[in-house]
Formats: structure tokens, C-alpha cells, sequence
């Protein structure tokens, strides 16, 4: 631990010497205060955060948050030692208040008041720097959070006009990517021929339900990015319409963005034609954030927190605070209560009912997406999008980069819970917030407004509704349940449901959620279910009333009815539909198959069509995080969820381009391998014959990477595996990522790799241990070419590390499937043997696709299982040689490759 004093004097202190000093009382500059007070193993402790003074002085502005990271922020000297380190945080200080005092923005003084009543530790130095002084304690200014008089508000345009249907040519195709890359990069043959064959996506559709659909995998290097660019914005000019470009990860999603001012050089018409569309989970809530300003009054140390969001709404783009240009590490400094927590929750939004409407950031966005050329979205807004059926002018050309994630985002988009959180939303959707004066949930009737006191019938069905959803869990439903007093019929029926999880999972690790199959109920769960289903029909009969009662409003008073009348009706009404009274439907038809075993005449669930369809596996399971129990239910799934977005996305697409580096399987047989990505994309369930092409990686991997697989390593004994870790780390200097199967092994070899690699002089990270979030976690790893990282399935794959700060990939062991109940059904859907090896070869290319993302790179991938079968080898490419070696060979392999 280095700590350095203001002279200049800097010196090296042992952790428990530098806790001594601070329970001294001396107050320090520190970069990520958390994060420090979790490697001192202590509380946070009080200090000036040079993240928080950034914050202020650059919103909305990126900052690896470790002092190399703020000093490269800062364009100063990079510090080289931690003695260095500790010395820069000093220089970076008075860096930032010398630019804000040369260049202070209106909103800065009266949110920095506020943040004095809060008592944040840099006020003083920050009124100084805006010619003000500390206000006395009594004094107010909340009116410097209220930033929301201060946003622009968004204007209402003409419906947007139906694309024309003109084609790109693949010549047209090439010859806008050499624009693009012109005066940059000369075009590279591979990126041309893609460019060109991506443009089969871009051509008319000739029949309903037939769309030209392009799959093409394209090797890591190829430029496949702008070469989907080229066509799609190609496509979007000639015929004024929008493409939409759908990721599943954010950091391609921020590529995507960096790429496209290729396209668009100039920002303010890069901002009018290209929109980054995240769901509102994603997006800050201002009705929320004024809910939280108002409660400063009470708990004025909130308005550091506060003052530092109000900072950032007044610079944001577009107001995303996950994967947006709100800094992660901001959310890990304040907490998730006044940061990430202030986006709208599922089915919170009141809409035009709402005072702060027209200064929206996701109603703005909607406006702006349906007269842009380009819509970067992720696959699951895409899929909930296509579901809902409520655009106007639906998009007809859709790009899916990251296309082997489909599959899985399609699982999770149309798959249906029966549980106790998604109960109890539903209650708090309809009835509100009830008796928690602190809670911000809004139910119907506030959403309604005057249209419910207006009408007789609509405020009858309105009680009648609110009335009987009392039938859903109320707050405290976990407790009661493992107290074994569960309330009405939902917290009944799961009761019983999580007595069978119990009774029988196989699952040993408390870390992992439980599971069980349907099949045989416990005593009473069927008659559970049968009343949980009739409370269920008797709930649907009035909102089902209530949504006829709106629609008919809207047809009735279609001559009175003001603009903003109609549309908080028509949305409230849809907004039924989509989160009542589907959900309802849908869990009657998963209760059916438990009343099913056992049947009743007087049953009114009871149906020829009661059983479980071949098409879905229901099952029971115990969520759990971190170790505790947060939800449990009956789950049902897909056995292949690419028949709905077959219906919902493809179908009625005009035009589709799946592509990825990872599109095929590696099995050495290629009509097999097109035929498993005709499955897993979806293409197969729609009657087309795709334009298909595979461009191979302009990489030399056999020169630039060793494959090595360790034989004399337990994988079942954590001291071997950490420290055969811990050499290999060593061996290549850092730089290295270490992958986990099961966090529990990685937790266990995090305390055993802490200490002695902090002795080599490597920082460790870690996934599931350090207190920050993945994205921050793999910004610094980027950044700190020496640094070492430790994570699960998210590191696998999505993070882009080029260069010397990645050059070691280590597994602990194969990365098979869990063997969970829905992985069996689809196991024997889609064949047993060639499924499992699909999918780990898939993880296995995916994983070592992180060592070379240049020409440049050199890297080593290392497997610590000697059971790795030779059928998954076929996962590298071609000519690569695997090395089954002792863990000494290894080492030295490590050495030579990287070193030499």
C-alpha cells in the first residue's frame, strides 16, 4: 500500500499500518473509495474521492477509475509505481478544479450548494473553485437538483412515411466501405466480400413471410461491423427508412456507436439520424429522480448522491445509466438506491400522465428512432418490440450482430415465471404502492387519473379489480413462506411448490438455485392449483371489463378527447393486456398442468389440452443470489424459443442479417454445422433459403497462439488448480484472465491468488469479490496491461482486450452445460451427444476468440483438465496445435510464447 502526502513525501505501508493511520483520524485522496476499503478489509472510511470531484467537474464523460486511468482522463503524466500513483491523485486534484474554474457550467454552483447541505467533502474546494463560499447548514438549496425545469422537451412529428423497397447492389455495398474507410484504412478483400454478400439482406422482399435472410459468420478481424455498416446505411437513404442494429452485449453496442461516426462524421447529424435504443430499465426515470430530490429534506445526505445524478442529466446523451455514459463506477461509489435504482422499473411508467412527459429520455428516443437511419438496439428490445405489436410502422431490416446469442436472449424474452416477485409486481402494478408511503410504485388508478373518476363503469371495475388482487402476495411473502405461514392462494401454492424444491433437488452448492421436476406433486399441490387458477379466472373477468370499458371510451369520445387523454387511455389499455392479463392467461394454462394429474369434474382448469405441450418444460425452482432465496415459482420455457421470434421477428422482416464470429459449430462437418446455425438463429423455422457465407480470420492463430492442455492438475482439488493459476500468471508477466465454471471456485481461488500475487506485483481482479461492477472491472484489466482477472460466463466472451493486456486465457475446467431441467429437455430434442459438445465447442472458440483481436497479438490458452475429450479440439482453428503437457512444460511454453 503506497501513500503519499502533499510535499511530495511518499512511502510504502503494510495494510495494517495504513488502517492504523486512517482509525488515526487523517482523511486521505483516494480513487474508488470502496473498492480501497475492501482491499484494506475494512468499512468505508471517510476520504476525498478524486471519482466523485471527476464526476462533478466531467459528467457524462468515460474514466478508467484507478489513478493510471484518471491521469490518462486527465491527459497528465501516467503514473509507473504505486508511490507514483499515490502522488497523482494530488496532481489530479488540482487538475480538475482548475478546469472547472476555467470553464464552470450554469448548473454547477447550484447543484454544488445542494451537494454542501449533504455535506460532501469537496464542496468547500468546489465553491471556491465557482466563487462562492459554504452555505450555513440551515440554508436550502434543494432548487439546484430540480434539473428537470432545465431539460429541453421533446415535439410530437408527422407519422413517419413507409419505406421504399430499392435495392443494394453488392457493388453499391463495396463502394460505400471503401467511403467509409477512405483517408483511414485501405479496404481489406475479405471486408469487401462481406460487405458485398451482407447486401442480400438489403434487397426486396418477393413474398409475405419470406424474407432474404443472410447468415454470415465472419472471423475475428475481418471488419465485419462496418461491413454491415456499408449496406445498412446504404439501404436506410435510398429508401428513408430505419435499419435496426441488434447486439447482445454493451460493449459491441458502444463499438457499434464509435463506428458509425465513419458514417456520420458530423454529430449533430449523427445525433438526428443514429439512436441507441435500450429498454427504460436502462433509462433514468425524472419522475423518480424528483420523487428521490424531494425526500433530501429528510435525508439531506442524500443530495451528494443526488447532486452528482443532476450533473449527469444535465450532460447525458440520452440518459442510459447501464452501458450508457453513466459511469458504472458511479453507481458502485453512491449505491444502486440513488443511482441505477432511479430507472423505470417493469411496469412502473404512468406515461402522459406523467408531468415530466415531454422531457422523457425514452419517449424522446422512440420519436427520434422512427425517423433515423440507424437503431442500435440489444436482441431483447428487439424481440419485446415485435411482441407488443404497438408500433405504428414497424422496422422491416433488422441486423443481428452477436447472432449465436439468439437463441438465448429468445429463451429469456418469451419464457413465462409463476412466481412470487413476478405475483406480487403484478399487485403493485394494479394497487400500487398501498400502505409504503416510500415506495414510488404507481398503481392503476393513478395511472388512470381523471379517466377513472369520469366514468361510473370504469371506476367500478376498477375496485372490483383492485379488490380482487389482494389475492396476490402482499410485502413480506419470502418470510412468511419460510416461517411456514404462507397468505391466500398464490403464497399456498408456492409454499408447496418450494416444499417439493426442497424435498427433492439434487443441488449441493448454496450458491446455485434449486430445482425440481413437475412430476409428481407433493400432496395438495394440485389442489393448490386448482384454487390459485379459479382466484386467477375470477381477477381476469374484471380486467378484461375494464379494457373494454377504454376501448370503448376511446371510440365514444373520439370527437372530446384531448391528445394527451387519448394516449394515456389507449396506453393504459394496451398496458393491461400486455402485463395482466397475458401473464394471467398464461399461468392458468401452467396451473393446468398440475391440476391435470389430477383431475376433477367439477374442475374448471380441466381441459383435453391440459397437459404439459411437447413444445414448452415447465419445472419448480428456489432462485437464489449470492446464497439467499429472492424468489420461487414454476417456470416454463421453450424447448426452442426460436419458433416465437420465428413468428414475432423473422416472418414479417423483409430483410435479415444474422452474422457473428461464432455462427457455426466447429465439428469438422460443414452442412452440419450450417444446419445447427439454421437452428439456433431461428432460420430454419422459416420456409427461405439464406444467403450463407463463412470469411476466415485474416489471423496467423498457429504462429500467434498455443493451445495447452495441463494433465497433471486435479481439477477437483482448489489448492492445485489456484496454484497452477498463480504460476501461469506469473509465468506471463499478468495479463492474464482466469474462467470459472462455478463462482464458488472462483471465490476459493481469489483467497488463494490474493496475496501472492500482489507480492509479484500483479493487481488482481475479481468477479463476484471486488466491489465493482463487470463492466468496471474489465476497464481496468484493459487498462492495466500487468493486471490479472478472475471471472465466470460473462468474461467468456463480449469483452473486447487488445494487445499486451490480455495474452494468457485460463479454464479451470471443460466448460460443459449445467445439467439443468430444461438443458435434459433439450438435450433430448436436439440430440444428447451433439448438443453437449455444440455447446461447449461454441464456449470453447468463444473463450480463446479473446486472445487475438490484431495481428500483433500473441497469446496462450491454457485448459486445466486433462479430460478435455479430442472430439471438442476441433473448437480452435485449423493448424493451431493442442499441447497436452505437465504443468512445468507449461510454464516454460508460457515463457517462450510470450516472452521471447
Amino acid at each position: 500500500m503506497a501513500w503519499a502526502w502533499s510535499g511530495e513525501r511518499c512511502e510504502r505501508l503494510s495494510r495494517a499500518a495504513a488502517v492504523l493511520r486512517l482509525d488515526e483520524g487523517v482523511v486521505p485522496f483516494v480513487c474508488h473509495l470502496r473498492a480501497v476499503a475492501a482491499r484494506l478489509g475494512r468499512g468505508v472510511f471517510p476520504a476525498f474521492d478524486l471519482l466523485e470531484l471527476y464526476a462533478f467537474v466531467r459528467p457524462a464523460r468515460f474514466c478508467v477509475p484507478t489513478p493510471r486511468g484518471l491521469a490518462e482522463a486527465l491527459m497528465l503524466p501516467l503514473p509507473l509505481t504505486p508511490e507514483e500513483e499515490a502522488a497523482s491523485l494530488f496532481v489530479a486534484a488540482r487538475a480538475l478544479i482548475a478546469e472547472l474554474t476555467a470553464s464552470p457550467r450554469d448548473d454547477a454552483l447550484p447543484i454544488a450548494l445542494a451537494m454542501a447541505r449533504g455535506q460532501w467533502r469537496w464542496a468547500a474546494t468546489v465553491l471556491a473553485a465557482l466563487g462562492s463560499e459554504v452555505p450555513p447548514p440551515a440554508a436550502s438549496f434543494g432548487f439546484g437538483l430540480h434539473v428537470w425545469t432545465r431539460l429541453r422537451e421533446w415535439e410530437e412529428g408527422p407519422p413517419p412515411v413507409p419505406p421504399d423497397s430499392r435495392p443494394v447492389e453488392p457493388v453499391e455495398a463495396r463502394a460505400r466501405l471503401v467511403r467509409l474507410l477512405a483517408g483511414v484504412a485501405e479496404p481489406r478483400a475479405r471486408q469487401l466480400d462481406y460487405a458485398s454478400t451482407a447486401a442480400a439482406a438489403f434487397l426486396p422482399r418477393d413474398a409475405a413471410g419470406q424474407p432474404n435472410i443472410a447468415l454470415i459468420e465472419a472471423g475475428t478481424g475481418i471488419g465485419k461491423t462496418l461491413g454491415y455498416i456499408a449496406p445498412a446505411t446504404l439501404w436506410a437513404e435510398k429508401n428513408r427508412g430505419p435499419v435496426w442494429i441488434s447486439t447482445h452485449t454493451r460493449n459491441l453496442q458502444r463499438q457499434l456507436d464509435r463506428e458509425l461516426d465513419r458514417a456520420f462524421p458530423e454529430h449533430r447529424i449523427k445525433a438526428d439520424r443514429v439512436v441507441v435504443r435500450k429498454g427504460r430499465e436502462n433509462t433514468v426515470c425524472l419522475l423518480n429522480y424528483e420523487e428521490a430530490v424531494s425526500r433530501t429534506g429528510v435525508r439531506s445526505e442524500d443530495g451528494v448522491a443526488l447532486g452528482l445524478v443532476a450533473r449527469w442529466l444535465m450532460a447525458t446523451r440520452d440518459g442510459d445509466m447501464i452501458g450508457g455514459d453513466f459511469p458504472a463506477w458511479l453507481a458502485d461509489l453512491l449505491g444502486v438506491g440513488l443511482t441505477l435504482d432511479l430507472t423505470d422499473e417493469r411496469g412502473e411508467c404512468i406515461y402522459s400522465a406523467c408531468r415530466h412527459y415531454r422531457r422523457c429520455f425514452i419517449e424522446r428516443s422512440i420519436r427520434r428512432a422512427r425517423r433515423a437511419d440507424i437503431v442500435v438496439a440489444n436482441h431483447a428490445l428487439v424481440m419485446i418490440q415485435a411482441t407488443r405489436g404497438d408500433d405504428p410502422l414497424p422496422p422491416t431490416r433488422f441486423v443481428f450482430d452477436e447472432g449465436h446469442h439468439l437463441f438465448q436472449a429468445a429463451d429469456a424474452a418469451f419464457a413465462l415465471h409463476l412466481s412470487g416477485r413476478e405475483t406480487r409486481e403484478l399487485r403493485q402494478w394494479i394497487s400500487g404502492a398501498e400502505r409504503s408511503r416510500g415506495s414510488r410504485r404507481r398503481g392503476l388508478r393513478i395511472r388512470l387519473g381523471d379517466a377513472a373518476n369520469e366514468d361510473a363503469a370504469t371506476e367500478t371495475a376498477l375496485g372490483h379489480v383492485e379488490r380482487l388482487a389482494r389475492v396476490l402476495p402482499d410485502a413480506g411473502w419470502r418470510q412468511r413462506l419460510v416461517a411456514g405461514e404462507p397468505v391466500g392462494p398464490v403464497e399456498a401454492f408456492l409454499a408447496l411448490v418450494r416444499q417439493q424444491v426442497l424435498a427433492r433437488s439434487h443441488e449441493r452448492d448454496p450458491l446455485y438455485s434449486l430445482e425440481a421436476a413437475l412430476q409428481p406433486p407433493v400432496p395438495g399441490l394440485g389442489e393448490a392449483a386448482l384454487a390459485l387458477g379459479q382466484a386467477i379466472g375470477r381477477l381476469l373477468e374484471p380486467l378484461r371489463s375494464l379494457m373494454r370499458l377504454l376501448r370503448d371510451r376511446l371510440d365514444e369520445e373520439a370527437a372530446t378527447l384531448e391528445t394527451g387523454a387519448r394516449q394515456r387511455i389507449d396506453s393504459i389499455r394496451r398496458g393491461i393486456e400486455r402485463r395482466a392479463i397475458l401473464p394471467l392467461a398464461g399461468w392458468q394454462a401452467m396451473l393446468r398442468t398440475i391440476v391435470a394429474t389430477e383431475p376433477s369434474a367439477t374442475d374448471t382448469l380441466a381441459s383435453p389440452n391440459a397437459p404439459e405441450s411437447a413444445d414448452f418444460v415447465d419445472w419448480l425452482a428456489i432462485e437464489r443470489f449470492n446464497g439467499q432465496e429472492f424468489d420461487v415459482g414454476v417456470y416454463r420455457h421453450w424447448v426452442d424459443p426460436m419458433q416465437p421470434f420465428a413468428r414475432a421477428v423473422l416472418a414479417p422482416a423483409h430483410g435479415v442479417l444474422i452474422t457473428s464470429a461464432t455462427l457455426r459449430d466447429g465439428s469438422g462437418d460443414e452442412a452440419a454445422d450450417w444446419q445447427a446455425a439454421a437452428l439456433a438463429t431461428g432460420v430454419q423455422q422459416v420456409e427461405v433459403t439464406p444467403t450463407r457465407a463463412m470469411l476466415a480470420s485474416p489471423f496467423d492463430y498457429p504462429a500467434q497462439t498455443r493451445v495447452v492442455i495441463v494433465t497433471d492438475v486435479n481439477r477437483d482439488d482448489s489448492r492445485q488448480v489456484a496454484a497452477a493459476m498463480r504460476e501461469l500468471f506469473i509465468a506471463a508477466g499478468g495479463g492474464a484472465l482466469g474462467l470459472f465454471t462455478a463462482i464458488s471456485r472462483l471465490r476459493t481461488a481469489w483467497r488463494l491468488l490474493a496475496e501472492p500475487l500482489e507480492a509479484a506485483g500483479l493487481l488482481l481482479l475479481a468477479q463476484h469479490v471486488d466491489a465493482l461492477d463487470t463492466g468496471t472491472l474489465v476497464d481496468i484489466f484493459r487498462a492495466e496491461e500487468n493486471s490479472c482477472l478472475l471471472g465466470t460466463d460473462a468474461l467468456r466472451e463480449g469483452i473486447d482486450v487488445p494487445g499486451r493486456a490480455l495474452r494468457l486465457v485460463v479454464l479451470d475446467r471443460v466448460p460443459w452445460p449445467r445439467p439443468t431441467l430444461l438443458h435434459r429437455a433439450r438435450r433430448s430434442a436436439f440430440g444428447p451427444r451433439d448438443y453437449d459438445d455444440r455447446l461447449t465447442r461454441m464456449r470453447l472458440k468463444q473463450a480463446y476468440g479473446r486472445l487475438v483481436r490484431h495481428s500483433s497479438d500473441r497469446g496462450v490458452f491454457v485448459v486445466l483438465d486433462r479430460a478435455l475429450p479430442s472430439r471438442l479440439l476441433s473448437a480452435f482453428p485449423e493448424g493451431v496445435v493442442v499441447e497436452r503437457v505437465g504443468l512445468a512444460t507449461a510454464l516454460t511454453l508460457v515463457r517462450e510464447t510470450l516472452h521471447s
